[in-house]
């Protein structure tokens, strides 16, 4: 079997998706080494951490955390890109998969009831044909055996890009953009809402401020990385 392995490996190689080694056999998206190595942030055992704080004035967020620290040039950038924009769906399910596992190790995110991720509008989920941080989304659910709702939760407006946007023009570019229906189900639940890359918070702000239309809601948040320190 490892000689077959060896052997398909020379045609069709595995490789990290955040350093572009290859891969050995037991070995899945990241290698050893990045799967070590890569800045996490712990933020998910801290009250007070730095993610959390962000919100702080503006959503009413129980506890929000992100797997990993983000830099531009950095391997966690390169792995997001992968993500994002190469089509590299198995990346976000796997991280997902993975730091579900820690969420369960901590007191704020045990009686999580319901994920649901950042939606993209129609238009450009269509364009892309996927949502990245529905794939993230989906590998928590699987590892915390809870569902993931991509229905309820929705974009109303295509917005542009946030890229290099100030902190305000961020929040002013989706605080309308989101709304809610058919959330009967949600009434009373603790929802984990997820993003790929928390940078200012404007978009879980929005979208957290019109999921607490929500009778008895609780909103907790967890991202693949952060910009924040």
């Amino acid at each position: 079997m490892s000689l077959l392995y060896d052997f398909i490996g020379l045609f069709f190689p595995r490789i990290c998706y955040s350093c572009n080694n290859t891969l050995l056999q037991h070995e899945e998206v990241l290698c050893t080494f990045c799967l070590y190595q890569l800045p996490k942030t712990n933020f998910h055992l801290e009250e007070e951490n730095p993610v959390f704080k962000s919100f702080w004035g503006r959503a009413n967020i129980s506890h929000a955390t992100a797997l990993y620290y983000f830099q531009k040039g950095s391997k966690v950038q390169h792995l997001i890109h992968q993500l994002k924009y190469k089509g590299k769906q198995e990346i976000g399910f796997y991280l997902g998969k993975t730091y579900g596992q820690d969420l369960l190790q901590s007191d704020f995110y045990k009686d999580v009831d319901i994920v649901i991720p950042v939606p993209l509008h129609p238009r450009k989920k269509r364009k892309r044909g996927y949502n990245q941080s529905e794939s993230f989304a989906m590998g928590l659910a699987s590892s915390i055996k809870i569902s993931c709702d991509t229905k309820t939760l929705v974009r109303t407006t295509a917005s542009q890009t946030q890229t290099k946007k100030s902190r305000f023009k961020r929040w002013e570019n989706v605080k309308e953009i989101f709304a809610v229906k058919n959330y009967q189900h949600l009434q009373d639940k603790h929802i984990l809402l997820v993003d790929d890359v928390i940078t200012t918070g404007a978009t879980i702000e929005a979208c957290a401020n019109k999921l607490f239309e929500i009778p008895g809601i609780k909103i907790s948040v967890a991202a693949i990385a952060c910009t924040v320190k």
